[in-house]
């Protein structure tokens, strides 16, 4: 059983394919994304792939694969990348690494908001450029969480690891949002469900932990941010496509909200003259909320197992559901 692995991966995951009976694994070996012409010669014939969330299958890749192609494994929880009606017309089974994740993307949500609300970033370009001449009493203040409201939008696995976190800060309320009320998730937290808009004008912290789906796409706009407090802190750790960024840079810019957190972006990467990356206030990092050495290792042994199992005809450890 031959597979394509499109990137250089963790060895623990590579090495699971390696010693697997029968398993030849063709690779890009490069932390770079595979070219498109290399990514549709290198899963020609193969009965396995294991990709990516910034390689784009569509139905040109599943065309160069060929009839052979019987598995997908995505090292990732997101699969706005892969178009799974074409894949499930094509009987193709997907496996992906959700749970795995949760705890450092967590953790980095709320490293953003605090970066963001303290204004950590221009405290250290201060230090470093001399700004920093004596203690005064006004300068480089920024936001507490103590006696906040926190909004949450999609209180799925993230969002409650977020909260979870949160709450020791001394949080005052919990407010979420979602496809729906989720009671048994949100009574660890004493969260009460509302509508986007209540949420937007009630928090002091929104938080953006939802799936990209089509009723996502777009949803933070310029009418969500106008809705928000001046004072308020937006973080996103989702997916970039779920607001609109010339919104944000304009709410950002005049005001209309305090400050920003995002992890996700479109596109990825963001190009160095984009409007946002003008903004003190705006703090953005390079997509790296699963960025820790045992996450992407357990990452990356499960994406194999789920490509092995699938090969198999076995039960993936995690199969998304078509």
């Amino acid at each position: 059983m031959s597979v394509f692995v499109t990137r250089r991966i963790p060895v623990e995951g590579l090495r699971v394919l390696s010693q697997a009976s029968g398993c030849r694994v063709q690779q890009w070996d490069s932390d770079e994304p595979v070219p498109r012409a290399e990514l549709l010669a290198g899963v020609a014939g193969k009965r396995g792939l294991l990709c990516l969330l910034s390689d784009r299958i569509d139905s040109e890749v599943l065309d160069a694969a060929g009839p052979s192609l019987k598995v997908i494994s995505t090292l990732s929880v997101g699969f706005d990348h892969l178009a799974l009606d074409e894949i499930k017309k094509r009987g193709i089974r997907v496996g992906y690494t959700p749970d795995v994740l949760t705890d450092a993307t967590a953790e980095l949500s709320v490293a953003l908001l605090l970066a963001a609300c303290r204004r950590l970033p221009e405290a250290i370009e201060q230090v470093k450029n001399g700004g920093w001449t004596t203690w005064k009493p006004l300068w480089m203040c920024g936001y507490g969480l103590s006696g906040s409201t926190v909004g949450i939008i999609g209180l799925g696995r993230i969002g409650q690891a977020v909260a979870r976190r949160l709450k020791p800060f001394g949080v005052k309320k919990f407010l979420y949002t979602g496809s729906g009320p989720k009671p048994e998730s949100a009574a660890e937290f004493d969260a009460e469900f509302v509508p986007l808009t209540r949420l937007a004008e009630e928090s002091d912290f929104v938080v953006v932990t939802c799936a990209l789906t089509p009723t996502t796409q777009g949803m933070c706009n310029k009418d969500f941010f106008g809705k928000m407090k001046k004072t308020s802190v937006f973080v996103n750790t989702s997916r970039g496509a779920v607001v609109n960024q010339e919104d944000l840079y304009n709410a950002l810019a005049h005001g209309q909200i305090a400050a920003a957190g995002l992890d996700v972006t479109t596109p990825e990467p963001l190009p160095t003259d984009h409007p946002l990356l003008s903004l003190k206030n705006c703090v953005i990092l390079p997509h790296v909320g699963s960025a820790t050495y045992a996450t992407r290792s357990t990452m990356a042994v499960l994406a194999a197992n789920n490509l092995l199992a699938g090969l198999r005809g076995e039960p993936m450890p995690h199969e998304l559901q078509l």
